[in-house]
């Protein structure tokens, strides 16, 4: 769930007058409700039922009539239970030492060096060059599909893992180890790539992976995302689209008292900015957002400020809802600059694209969640009003990315000390594995049902043409 730049690009002005291009000792109270997730859908969710007529079991196309349902449920959960005591340690060693966006070096080594103790996988370190990137590839020495899998790394500044990106970082390994053993197992063909994921709270980890090919290989591509709540739910559907921009305001020091009149005051412009943005937000829809910061440089009450920066984020449900918000923007931050006379320097991020949530796979693991007890839900509108990265990479192939929730003290949401608090929880850590046990069930159909795979692929090109 991002809140930095990345990639940032100039959008028009840099010199004054010349424009460029267009463009907690007590026991907390629980929360009652899925406060992150579904408390933000914005149109009416649909069970798998409404969606779809689930059969009790479905037959892998390549078993000869023989179901695999519960051979492989059995193997799944036969590895979860194996595998919990050194994953729940893996857990809790990435939640007690947060590494902020590309600086996930101690998390990258654990990572690599937890693959490297299972045997069997290629760890490579660095992945395509990126400090704290890394991939673990295995096969059945069979031609098959190749299942993608991600694990996030990185925490948050001054509140470490309070996205739960230690859990995702875990699932993502559980998922991986438990689809090898079915694969072992019941001798299946294929392959699994897992990535670590850098930085994906400055909206740049996958972003720069997708580019370089990191994705390419993959059939489907799976991962999950913890949120506050008590219910034992799933939630798959859509995230916010988002883009970053970045203004830097010069201007010109003077005296506060003596000569103001000398001075150009970049901090007037900041301020008028924000304050314009406070206005347009009137005027926009109720499901798009702009937020900002805004920071100094050598601030003093007695000098007029120079340089004043601010930090943006426009979400909106699409892409090119965002990108015609960002205009608007930018007008605003053009017209602040233009009434304190000062100079200022726009870039825009890279626009990090909407969660296009794949609805059969999603069924399916929805199908899968169930067998657990569980409840899940699929919306065609937004699951969430943040946003994620791994947007793009739903672009680029067949993927999901269902959200679940972990008990929380009471508004203690991502991105709070509370969920920090909570994401580190033996319950937050059971709830994952019963997720990733679902996952790898999900994948595993991938692996063995060509109908089903078939009908994954014409559901994401039809999406692509839309």
């Amino acid at each position: 769930m991002p809140h930095c730049l990345n990639a940032l690009v100039p959008v028009r002005w840099h010199r004054r007058g010349k424009r460029r291009g267009t463009g907690q000792n007590a026991k907390p109270e629980q929360s009652r409700s899925h406060s992150a997730i579904n408390a933000t859908l914005t149109e009416k969710r649909l069970t798998t039922e409404a969606l779809v007529e689930v059969p009790s079991t479905y037959t892998a196309a390549s078993a000869s009539g023989t179901s695999f349902d519960d051979a492989f449920r059995k193997t799944v959960d036969d590895a979860m239970a194996k595998a919990n005591d050194v994953l729940r340690a893996l857990n809790v060693e990435i939640h007690d030492h947060p590494e902020i966006m590309w600086k996930e070096k101690h998390t990258h080594d654990v990572l690599t060096q937890f693959m490297d103790n299972q045997g069997g996988w290629t760890v490579t370190r660095y992945y395509l060059g990126l400090g704290t990137a890394w991939r673990a590839g295995w096969s059945s020495g069979k031609d098959g599909r190749v299942i993608g899998v991600n694990s996030e790394m990185d925490a948050l500044p001054g509140i470490g893992h309070a996205c739960g990106h230690n859990l995702i970082a875990m699932a993502g390994v559980a998922v991986a180890i438990a689809v090898r053993a079915a694969m072992e197992q019941h001798s299946l063909p294929g392959r699994i790539i897992l990535l670590g994921t850098p930085a994906e709270e400055s909206l740049e980890g996958k972003v720069v992976l997708l580019k370089m090919g990191a994705y390419d290989e993959m059939d489907v591509c799976v991962m999950s995302h913890p949120a506050a709540g008590d219910a034992k739910d799933a939630v798959i559907g859509g995230s916010l689209a988002i883009q970053a921009v970045e203004v830097e305001y010069e201007g010109r020091t003077a005296h506060t008292a003596a000569t103001p009149w000398q001075g150009i005051n970049a901090l007037d412009a900041a301020v008028l900015a924000y304050n314009a943005v406070s206005v347009l937000r009137q005027q926009i829809n109720p499901d798009h957002r702009i937020h900002g910061i805004i920071e100094g440089r050598d601030w003093v009450p007695n000098v007029i400020p120079d340089y004043a920066k601010m930090q943006w984020l426009v979400r909106a449900p699409t892409g090119d809802e965002v990108s015609a918000l960002v205009k608007r923007l930018v007008n605003c931050l053009e017209a602040a600059a233009l009434a304190t006379a000062c100079t200022p320097d726009i870039k825009a991020g890279t626009l990090v694209q909407d969660l296009r949530s794949n609805f059969t796979m999603g069924r399916e693991f929805a199908r899968a969640i169930e067998q657990y007890g569980y409840t899940a839900s699929l919306t065609m509108g937004i699951a969430m009003s943040a946003s994620t990265d791994f947007g793009n990479v739903t672009y680029a192939l067949p993927a999901i990315h269902p959200g679940y929730f972990i008990p929380a003290p009471l508004n203690s949401g991502n991105h709070t000390i509370g969920f920090t608090n909570a994401a580190r929880t033996q319950e937050a850590h059971d709830r994952t594995l019963v997720v990733s046990s679902a996952l790898a069930l999900t994948c595993l159909r991938v692996l063995t049902d060509d109908d089903f795979t078939a009908q994954i692929k014409d559901e994401f090109e039809q999406s692509r043409s839309k």
